[in-house]
């Protein structure tokens, strides 16, 4: 059996496999020091960074085209290393203690009992159509986009149509005194290194089956666009995090993306992505993911509705007519 066929049959669990085989090819660069809190980290880069370089149209760097994920190194943080037999190769898999604070680490291991007992997470947010959010932002293996101006950069997550912005040489602004799923993210220019300090989240996870994030959850990170030996770009992302609540101390991580030739080519665009009014899963008394089916009372045709149906045009998928029968 090859690996794509290994990893085809563990179902939702490819994931924590296949990142693991790409993090061995990323390096983590840690800060020049250690740092209290994320304010710190952040004001210290900016100061030796003299404040920032002053980018134009004309001198920002351009991450053009559609990227996709090309690994990163949760699962060695989080997790020990052991030998899968099944598989016959080192992957991930009890909890490592000391990372988490005692409280998250419990939370942790309960959520990878959970996942170990069904073959999936009980619940996760997604299929409650909320967002990914931040730092699950990081790590969705969706299509991305990227768009630096002068004032403002741009990450496009396709997945829930989640646009992150962040506010080049400004200061923190909460206007709207609460938190949000991507929280409020500045930043500077270094070159061609962007620098970015997120602060105000909303408690998320890192990824599904992953370890929960507090409210004071922050972050520092660190972009550049770098060339392999082989020619090929990729676009790395060195991050700090910092959680008081949830974190014994910061960790540090790194995220990667590669452009997803095979879209570009194909001239694929990023749709609007919308579930909110045809999702059928729904948060069972025993806090596992359920769903109607077909035939249930409650039950949505994920493939659209129409409130005059004997209207002419009406189908929502008018080249293979995909509505089910009334």
């Amino acid at each position: 059996m090859n690996s794509r066929a290994i990893i085809a049959t563990f179902g939702c669990c490819w994931l924590t496999v296949y990142s693991v085989t790409l993090a061995q090819e990323l390096l983590v660069v840690p800060p020049p020091m250690e740092f209290e809190t994320s304010t710190e980290h952040y004001a210290y880069l900016l100061e030796q960074a003299d404040g920032g370089t002053q980018h134009t149209m004309e001198t920002i760097p351009q991450w053009s085209g559609l990227w996709e994920t090309d690994g990163n190194n949760n699962n060695d943080i989080f997790l020990e290393e052991y030998t899968d037999e099944r598989i016959g190769s080192t992957v991930r898999g009890s909890v490592r203690s000391g990372v988490l604070t005692l409280p998250y680490e419990e939370a942790f291991r309960e959520r990878r009992r959970q996942a170990e007992e069904t073959g999936q997470q009980y619940y996760d947010r997604l299929t409650h159509c909320e967002p990914p959010g931040y730092p699950r932002h990081l790590r969705e293996p969706y299509v991305r986009e990227f768009i630096n101006l002068p004032h403002q950069s741009w990450q496009l997550n396709d997945l829930g149509n989640e646009n992150r912005r962040i506010y080049i040489g400004q200061e923190h602004v909460n206007v709207y005194a609460t938190h949000s799923w991507l929280g409020d993210t500045i930043g500077f220019w270094e070159g061609d290194k962007l620098i970015t300090h997120t602060v105000d989240l909303l408690p998320t996870d890192y990824f599904r089956s992953q370890p929960l994030t507090s409210n004071q959850f922050e972050s520092v990170e660190v972009w550049e666009l770098k060339t392999l030996e082989n020619g090929e770009e990729r676009l790395e992302v060195q991050v700090t995090f910092y959680d008081e609540l949830s974190l014994v101390k910061p960790i540090n991580a790194v995220y990667r993306f590669k452009p997803s030739t095979e879209l570009m080519e194909i001239g694929a665009r990023i749709r609007h992505f919308e579930c909110e009014t045809s999702s059928n899963s729904y948060l069972s008394e025993d806090g596992r993911t359920q769903f109607h089916l077909p035939g249930d009372p409650e039950y949505k045709d994920a493939r659209g509705y129409t409130m005059f149906p004997e209207l002419p045009g009406q189908s929502r998928d008018p080249i293979y007519n995909t509505q089910l029968p009334e």
